[in-house]
């Protein structure tokens, strides 16, 4: 255990909210092609749909944001499952994790963060978890391989690449 976590690679909070920022804990979800019930994206230009369903983000990377002085905290800035004990630099497209009994995802790529994540940053600095900018800090996006619930404390794992060839 670490701080009271389990030792293995898990779901630490899963979020949803009826638009935007910030995303509220739930107990469960049911997740399916088009995303996680219960939740909506305001902006569907940039979230949501098929290859974004899932946004996902690191429970470690939020503590180390915190660490330097920012408020930000898991599912303030939009994501739906926020993880514990993944290396999260090797969270990237092409990965494919299982998440608890059910649930597969495939990861399809980083989000860019928008200024309504703003509040949780020192002056206003978003840009802080933006890939362009800091690799390896970004959130990504995931389409559902095989639908499930997905609840606190799920193991994930992650499996081989798809790969583009």
């Amino acid at each position: 255990m670490n701080n009271g976590r389990p030792s293995y690679p898990h779901v630490h909070q899963v979020s949803v909210s009826n638009g935007g920022v910030p995303k509220r804990p739930v107990f469960e979800a049911k997740v399916g092609k088009a995303g996680i019930e219960g939740d909506r994206q305001e902006n569907l230009k940039f979230h949501g749909g098929p290859d974004r369903a899932v946004c996902l983000y690191s429970l470690e990377l939020i503590e180390r944001l915190q660490d330097e002085g920012h408020s930000i905290d898991a599912g303030l800035s939009g994501e739906n499952l926020t993880v514990a004990g993944l290396e999260w630099d090797q969270v990237k497209p092409g990965v494919v994790l299982s998440v608890g009994p059910e649930l597969r995802l495939e990861v399809t790529g980083y989000t860019a963060p928008c200024s309504k994540n703003g509040r949780w940053f020192r002056n206003e600095e978003f840009s802080r978890i933006s890939q362009k900018h800091n690799p390896g800090w970004s959130r990504v996006y995931a389409r559902v391989l095989r639908e499930g619930v997905v609840r606190p404390g799920d193991a994930v794992e992650m499996g081989q690449s798809m790969g583009d060839g």
